[in-house]
């Protein structure tokens, strides 16, 4: 499995900075022909957690770094609701359960922080029923974000007895 990594933008190197953002461009932008700017300021907040899976290869050795990402997705701590988006997986890597590592990752991250938080996202439309499987419901239609059809979801925290 690759290495999993979690940090604020100001804690990571601004090499692997780039080949998050690379990433991302590659996934939303080239490949899903996204039509919003993918660089929203979100990550400059001081809330803002960034999770990716990274593993050696030549993009790294190209960088000079020890291992590139090849999934990501960012946290955005929002009080009692957290707000998971960017959820990145490089073409090569996907349908082994990287994504799915790096969700429960994320959730594991979110419990520790903030156990009694809604999780929230914008799923793409497609992708509705991995995510329902994963304990997100459906709240709202389908809605049009970045020119790609998403709907609404929410992960509420577990009821203690």
């Amino acid at each position: 499995m690759p290495a999993l990594h979690h940090a604020h933008l100001t804690e990571i190197d601004p090499r692997t900075v780039y080949l998050l953002a690379m990433l991302r461009q590659d996934v939303f932008t080239l490949e899903q022909g996204a039509t919003d700017a993918d660089l929203d300021g979100r990550e400059l907040d001081a809330s803002t957690e960034l999770l990716w899976f990274s593993q050696p290869g030549p993009l790294a050795a190209r960088a000079g770094l020890d291992s590139a990402p090849i999934a990501h997705l960012r946290i955005l701590h929002d009080g009692d609701v957290v707000r998971i988006g960017r959820v990145a997986v490089h073409s090569a890597h996907r349908g082994g359960g990287l994504g799915r590592a790096l969700m429960e990752a994320a959730l594991a991250r979110i419990a520790e922080v903030s156990p009694q938080a809604e999780v929230h996202l914008d799923a793409q439309a497609h992708l509705e029923q991995w995510y329902a499987s994963m304990g997100f419901e459906t709240v709202g239609g389908v809605f049009l974000e970045a020119g790609i059809e998403h709907v609404a979801m929410v992960r509420r925290p577990a009821v203690r007895a």
